[in-house]
């Protein structure tokens, strides 16, 4: 059973954002995936809703000391009393993260799952620059069917595993590229993706392990 976190701006989310969210946490519920978020509202809340009405199991992960605080839809609530911090449980809790839509604290928890070889895939997600003004690549979907086949696949096998998703998803040349690049990127002990998107299907491409992290990132853009 594969533990997929759902990430993605709170209060400040778009309606688009939140079908998308809530088109992911059903997908992954039908697919017996147990969903892992912040606990809020927002992509969290919609999130859970969807994979709620699904009857899957939702883990909350609450900045706060007070469960009560977790949306409606939660399984299981647990009032981390981390603040922020908190980001870093919920992707170290999870074998693969889809970021839905961007804000600060998504972009925190990207970094983080791309810091500690955590395969993400972005829906709607943000594009960071290196300080050459070249996006930074990330495993990206069109769709949320696309995301939850993506993202599974890479928590099952991690990043061969989205070069798997890649061919199914019709981007079989990206993913034969991205196979070579993880295999290379391998060699030199990765274990990071970089925060970027690229357009089309999911691009395999785009999941490079050790990427590495610009010395002084741009303001991010939407992809």
């Amino acid at each position: 059973m594969a533990y997929v976190a759902v990430v993605g701006p709170g209060d400040h989310a778009t309606e688009p954002e939140l079908s998308d969210a809530r088109a992911v946490g059903r997908l992954l519920a039908r697919r017996r995936a147990v969903v892992v978020c912040g606990g809020l509202g927002g992509v969290m809340a919609a999130a859970a809703q969807g994979a709620h009405q699904e009857g899957g199991v939702v883990v909350g992960l609450l900045p706060g000391t007070d469960r009560s605080e977790g949306n409606e839809h939660l399984s299981v609530a647990v009032a981390t009393g981390l603040g922020e911090l908190r980001n870093g449980v919920i992707v170290r809790s999870a074998d693969a993260v889809v970021a839905v839509g961007g804000s600060w604290g998504t972009l925190s928890e990207v970094a983080l799952a791309v810091r500690t070889g955590v395969p993400v895939v972005a829906l709607r997600g943000w594009t960071v620059l290196d300080a050459e003004g070249r996006p930074l690549p990330l495993a990206t979907a069109r769709s949320p069917e696309e995301a939850v086949e993506a993202v599974l696949a890479m928590a099952a096998g991690g990043a061969g595993g989205a070069a798997g998703a890649a061919g199914d998803a019709g981007a079989a040349g990206a993913a034969g590229q991205g196979a070579a690049g993880a295999a290379g990127d391998a060699g030199q002990g990765a274990g990071e993706q970089s925060a970027g998107g690229a357009a089309g299907a999911v691009r395999q491409d785009a999941v490079e392990q050790g990427a590495g992290e610009p010395e002084r990132p741009r303001a991010p853009g939407w992809a």
